[in-house]
């Protein structure tokens, strides 16, 4: 939805402090966290109107925040 905020513990907040001890102890989870951060915050300035590019470079954007989301869930779930 337009605007609205997709950080990773707006989406699971019911993991907040899961994702708080993972971004500290885990490597590879604070890499992909970082990276999933750099791409909301793209789609974000896209969705109110600071950048605009072309409408299928947005939507790869959107497949690889949900990409990167759904790695992310899968780390968490795992501890």
């Amino acid at each position: 939805m337009f605007g609205e905020s997709h950080d990773l513990v707006h989406e699971f907040p019911e993991h907040r402090e899961r994702i708080h001890e993972l971004k500290i102890n885990d490597h590879h989870f604070a890499h992909l966290f970082e990276q999933y951060n750099e791409v909301e915050h793209h789609i974000h300035r896209i969705e109110q109107g600071i950048e605009t590019p072309e409408d299928a470079y947005v939507e790869t954007l959107k497949k690889q925040r949900l990409h990167l989301k759904d790695e992310l869930l899968a780390i968490i779930n795992r501890h």
